[in-house]
């Protein structure tokens, strides 16, 4: 066997949207990536297309948002319902409800409609420009976690698709964004568990059409008495149908069974009668069959790891698929990025598969209860009316229960991780009568709530949540409260911040001495950004007499809550209680890397409040802070 050459921190497997992510990441963060992809060029046409409002929230942290909505996506404000009408006389709308409801505070409440090609050149795009490219046509053949180098343990033997030149490399990661039909997967020996025996033929067509049907610029789920169809506004005129070819329900159950575009589009006039399509072009169309199933583990050895769609399947009816992906590489992504910086032990790698597995376990439950919501009767207008309300009442009947949750969880606003090391519960290694305050409202293991504020030091009115870009930082929002009340507390912050031992302190940069000026976010520490609010108009704000030193050193970082707030209207600080933190005491946010609410701790005089954050921290990372010793490796 050939001897192995290059090393790599990862290798890739597979470039759509999971690959990409996970690529342009860790590409950015300096490490050395292959990427690879069996496929001669990226996705031409087709596939996913749907970016729900989180995913696009966290597009924009990356500063990729702006890319992606130049191809001038299609955006769904609202989704149609259309039943059958009584004698036969075809479909009628019998709903319009908002895609994400008020009751969502959410930056951008709509889902944006792209194909997933668009999508991928994008992220293609961003890894160029950091000195990384998808190698074309490459397949791996094999690869084995042998351990004889102890850095990079894992050999790769990888092979191109026409030549048939083969290539050995060794890496210290190895990722599966293959999709559904895994070669990595099947040689760990990862078994899929189907959770519903049903399964399901679907065709799905984009093209280009002529019709009366009013809705056909929305999303639209349509019943008839010849059957169901679902319509998707795309981008450059296009529109994508959706339609069930064969359920493991009927009687002559065939999961290969074919339908050609014609058969298709002679179902859809069908169903869509009194009114007509016509089709002026098509430019995509497939058949596939589709279950419920997830994958028993997302890694086995915590060197190689499994993503996206390889791990979950599912209907495509609620767009989740690529969203699911996109944030599967994101967890992933940070978590390696802090293990292999020297930041935090390598068992946080354990909780890649204890998050991910679970919100793909919901989104299973999920899709179950999705494909049944509307087919069990039309809801009523004022039901319908109530659903879209900011409060609902505990008389609120099932319909409008059901359809909140189904809307937050389809936005991706409904994503929650459960208690661990980095999302703290009373059950944590870090114990204080500090954190969760009184009256916060701040949900750890969700993102934390979008706010807007004005800036200091340019009189900007900005998104507080989006100030500090995805680059693999710890956030650390300081609500300052009002000055005249928390002057010694927030002196007290930083004083404890640069003890020798603090969590700040043992992450500094080695090069701190000789950061640039006009470095924002991470002047002190690769690990930490810090944002200053205060609950004062930003004429009373002066940075160098109100913050100490090490604070000021992020001036632009520093905030007026004073922007008013619908969700509150009435409140003097908006960002604060948006939160429920105390307009006069204020209060810190812990927030992950990936936009995540970590922990909340009371802004208090004296040490408490950097000894509770100490006490967090060490849970987790690789060095001893403040009182605490470092935890077992892996």
């Amino acid at each position: 066997m050939a001897a192995s050459s290059e090393k790599y921190d990862i290798v890739i497997v597979g470039a759509g949207p999971v690959g990409l992510l996970l690529s342009v990441c860790l590409a950015r963060w300096g490490y050395k990536i292959k990427n690879i992809d069996n496929r001669e060029v990226p996705t031409l046409t087709g596939r996913a297309d749907g970016i729900q409002p989180r995913s696009l929230h966290l597009l924009r942290n990356m500063d990729l948002k702006r890319p992606i909505m130049a191809h001038q996506p299609a955006k769904v404000y609202e989704v149609a319902f259309w039943d059958p009408q009584s004698g036969g006389n075809g479909i009628h709308r019998t709903g319009n409800w908002a895609a994400c409801p008020k009751f969502i505070d959410a930056r951008y409440p709509f889902t944006t409609l792209l194909h997933q090609g668009l999508i991928e050149r994008v992220f293609i795009d961003d890894l160029h420009k950091n000195g990384a490219d998808v190698q074309r046509p490459w397949t791996i053949t094999g690869f084995n976690n042998d351990g004889q180098d102890k850095t990079y343990p894992i050999e790769v033997n990888l092979k191109h698709m026409r030549t048939d030149e083969k290539e050995i490399v060794r890496a210290k990661y190895l990722f599966s964004g293959e999709g559904a039909r895994s070669f990595i997967r099947d040689q760990l020996g990862v078994k899929i568990r189907h959770k519903d025996p049903i399964s399901h033929v679907w065709g799905v067509m984009d093209g280009v059409v002529r019709t009366d049907f009013p809705d056909v610029k929305m999303k639209c789920t349509i019943h008839s008495d010849h059957g169901s169809i679902m319509i998707i506004p795309r981008e450059n005129n296009m529109v994508r149908l959706y339609i069930q070819i064969a359920s493991s329900t009927d009687k002559d159950f065939d999961p290969r069974k074919q339908a050609t575009p014609e058969d298709v589009q002679a179902s859809a006039k069908k169903i869509l009668q009194p009114y007509y399509i016509e089709w002026d072009m098509v430019e995509w169309y497939s058949v596939y069959p589709i279950g419920q199933g997830i994958a028993e583990n997302y890694t086995i050895d915590h060197r190689v790891f499994l993503g996206g769609d390889c791990c979950h399947t599912h209907s495509p009816k609620a767009g989740q698929g690529m969203n699911t992906a996109f944030h599967d590489a994101l967890n992933l992504a940070w978590k390696i990025h802090h293990v292999e910086a020297g930041f935090a032990n390598r068992s946080i790698l354990q909780s890649y598969e204890s998050e991910r597995k679970h919100i793909a376990e919901e989104l299973l439950d999920f899709d179950a209860k999705y494909a049944a919501l509307f087919s069990q009767r039309v809801p009523s207008a004022g039901e319908v009316g109530a659903a879209s309300e900011d409060n609902i009442d505990g008389a609120a009947n099932e319909f409008v229960k059901v359809f909140k949750s189904s809307q937050e969880f389809t936005s991706g606003y409904g994503i929650f991780y459960g208690p661990n090391e980095f999302n703290w519960s009373s059950d944590h290694s870090a114990q204080s009568h500090l954190f969760n305050p009184k009256g916060n409202t701040v949900r750890v293991g969700r993102i934390m709530p979008p706010a807007n504020v004005t800036r200091v030091v340019d009189a900007n009115e900005v998104q507080l949540e989006q100030e500090i870009p995805l680059n693999g930082s710890f956030r650390i929002f300081l609500f300052a409260g009002s000055p005249s009340q928390t002057q010694r507390a927030v002196a007290d912050f930083a004083t404890n911040l640069q003890k020798k031992k603090s969590f700040y302190s043992t992450f500094a940069r080695e090069d701190i001495a000789s950061v640039s000026y006009h470095e924002r976010h991470n002047p002190h520490s690769y690990f930490f950004s810090i944002c200053t609010t205060f609950a004062s108009p930003r004429d009373r704000i002066d940075i160098s007499k109100m913050l100490p030193p090490i604070l000021a050193r992020y001036s632009d970082h520093v905030y007026a809550d004073d922007v008013w707030d619908p969700k509150v209207p009435d409140a003097k600080a908006a960002a604060h209680a948006k939160l429920g933190l105390d307009a006069d005491k204020g209060g810190v946010v812990v927030v992950r890397p990936d936009g995540h609410v970590g922990c909340v701790v009371t802004l208090v005089a004296g040490s408490g409040t950097v000894d509770a954050l100490n006490d967090y921290f060490g849970a987790f990372v690789s060095k001893p802070i403040g009182n605490g010793k470092p935890q077992a490796q892996l």
